[in-house]
């Protein structure tokens, strides 16, 4: 024996005018599962989600990878101060270094805002494409 769209109406209609907060009714041929919203579920299901949930952590450090191959300084000239040290301040369009490629010297940004945590290689190192260069705190 089904349920009509009658049958189901009703159900309802006596669900609203109880206190149930749900009702599950399962047979062979069926199974009807309503769930009234009283606000207090919610507030629970939410509490329930939110401990589920992972809490973010501390942002992860980023990194400043060498765009192309090549032999990596890290100051203008020999004797120049370098351009960034660990603990300094960088914003994306600040200069980290300079690549050397076929004798032409192409600067590198280092594209991320943060505090260098890290610097991952000596001066006048051959580096290749993708290599990390330095290590940013956020």
């Amino acid at each position: 024996m089904g349920l009509t769209d009658d049958d189901v109406r009703e159900i309802l209609r006596i669900i609203d005018e109880s206190e149930l907060a749900e009702l599950r009714v399962e047979t062979p041929e069926f199974s009807l599962y309503v769930r009234r919203d009283t606000g207090e579920a919610d507030a629970e299901a939410d509490a329930e989600a939110e401990a589920a949930e992972p809490q973010p952590s501390a942002p992860a450090s980023a990194s400043v990878s060498s765009p192309m191959i090549g032999i990596f300084y890290v100051a203008d000239a020999p004797g120049d101060p370098p351009f960034v040290e660990v603990g300094s301040r960088v914003e994306p369009g600040t200069t980290v270094g300079i690549i050397e490629v076929m004798k032409m010297m192409n600067t590198v940004p280092a594209g991320v805002s943060g505090v260098i945590a890290e610097v991952c290689v000596e001066n006048a190192e051959l580096v290749e494409e993708g290599q990390t260069l330095f290590r940013v705190a956020p």
